[in-house]
């Protein structure tokens, strides 16, 4: 296990490969429980509000999630033509779902996650992420999503959102070429691939550089990855890595994404295009 409590009064995770510890300070254990799959923690904390721990490690929180679900789904949807079939790959915490669902363009979301309790627990304890779970375009399934995606049609979605936990346990299968090559059989034209890659300060070269040769090699466009600032996981940098079947991508609809009829609290048009922009260092590390 990645944590070692301080004391009774701390939550700490610790990043043994990036050589840091991130606390936070507790109010109150809410929920422990062991799944099939993972161990799921529920905790209240004094500055980060609710937050969810999925085998030690935080998965969201009440601060800072907007930041993480906004920028896995509104660069994704914003660069296809047309995003009416969505696949969310994992995302059992149903963040991710419900900035899709903001998209009127969206008619068909099947969100495919091992464990069920992800779901079952955000449902309880992080009510407004799951606000759009009763909406009539979303599916829910429970299942392992290699399998899942292997049956899909060919050419039967426009946007996948590998929404997944870190490259270990039930999500190492979602980091390789043979994943890959499936969601590229599963896309449309044009169609397009978001999946978190992790740190850029700390996994450039051991994650987001193979992820990216990875898609290449199962037939995707030249990947680009966008940054952004997580506070409540390692390094508080964190990236997403997006790439389009048949092409370059491209900002296709930046109008639309500057007249969006939605509200967001970190994502703009500006944001999508600042964020590509890599620094020099990262650069080099993915050349």
């Amino acid at each position: 296990m990645p944590t070692q409590p301080l004391d009774e009064h701390w939550f700490t995770e610790i990043c043994e490969e990036c050589g840091s510890a991130f606390s936070m300070a507790l109010e109150a254990r809410l929920h422990a429980e062991q799944t099939p799959y993972q161990r799921i923690e529920i905790l209240e904390t004094a500055s980060y509000g609710t937050v969810m721990v999925i085998d030690g490690f935080v998965m969201l929180t009440d601060r800072d999630n907007f930041i993480y679900h906004e920028m896995m789904t509104h660069p994704a949807l914003f660069s296809h033509p047309a995003p009416g079939r969505v696949l969310i790959v994992g995302g059992g915490d149903c963040g991710s779902l419900r900035e899709v669902l903001r998209h009127p363009e969206v008619g068909q979301v099947w969100q495919v996650d091992i464990d069920e309790r992800v779901t079952r627990l955000a449902e309880r304890y992080f009510p407004r992420l799951c606000e759009a779970n009763a909406d009539p375009r979303v599916r829910l399934h429970f299942e392992d999503a290699l399998q899942w995606i292997g049956r899909a049609p060919q050419g039967s979605l426009d946007v996948i959102v590998v929404d997944s936990t870190d490259p270990i346990g039930p999500a190492e299968g979602l980091f390789g070429a043979a994943f890959y090559h499936d969601c590229w059989q599963a896309l449309g034209a044009g169609g397009v691939l978001v999946h978190q890659s992790e740190s850029p300060l700390f996994h450039a070269q051991s994650i987001i550089a193979p992820m990216r040769r990875a898609l290449v090699e199962a037939g995707f466009g030249p990947p680009q990855t966008l940054l952004f600032p997580l506070p409540s996981y390692p390094s508080g940098w964190w990236s997403a890595t997006l790439a389009c079947k048949d092409s370059e991508l491209r900002f296709l609809r930046e109008p639309e994404a500057r007249d969006r009829p939605f509200v967001t609290r970190y994502y703009s048009a500006a944001i999508h295009r600042s964020a590509l922009a890599l620094p020099g260092f990262l650069e080099q590390a993915l050349d």
